[in-house]
């Protein structure tokens, strides 16, 4: 099973404040760590919302609102995507994440879909095109 651990944001990440060299080395032999027991998949931070923007989508309509975003406790400013057995040992890593602060956080933890997961509606036909399709993603990453 794969899951996306993502980070919400705080002040301090929304305002651009890089991280302490103290956090970056925590995080970094986290992930380390991560590698290792080989369920670390990729992972980022992400820029602060006042560098992004949202696309909505109303029927054929789409409009754009650029950033920044209120922080109501659901903006993102990282994520991690792992490979593992069960929510439950994504959960026992996720308790592992430092936070050298003590600052007050939260991750959120989301199963990503697999091909099965989809049933009789994903056809034979579009497997062997999702699959394709992630063969030339590799091809290009590795390029």
């Amino acid at each position: 099973m794969r899951f996306m651990i993502m980070i919400k944001a705080n002040a301090d990440t929304e305002a651009g404040v890089m991280p302490s060299e103290q956090l970056l080395d925590d995080m970094t032999r986290f992930n380390e760590e991560l590698v290792e027991a080989g369920v670390m998949q990729g992972g980022e931070g992400l820029h602060p919302t006042s560098n992004g923007a949202r696309v909505q989508f109303d029927g054929d309509q789409r409009s754009e609102k650029r950033g920044p975003f209120e922080n109501t406790g659901q903006i993102v400013c990282g994520f991690w995507l792992w490979r593992l057995d069960s929510l439950d040992e994504a959960i026992a890593w996720a308790k592992r994440i430092p936070n050298p602060t003590g600052q007050k956080g939260e991750v959120e933890i989301r199963q990503v879909f697999d091909a099965c997961d989809f049933g009789e509606e994903f056809t034979p036909e579009l497997r062997e095109r999702e699959e394709k399709m992630r063969e030339r993603l590799a091809e290009k990453a590795d390029a």
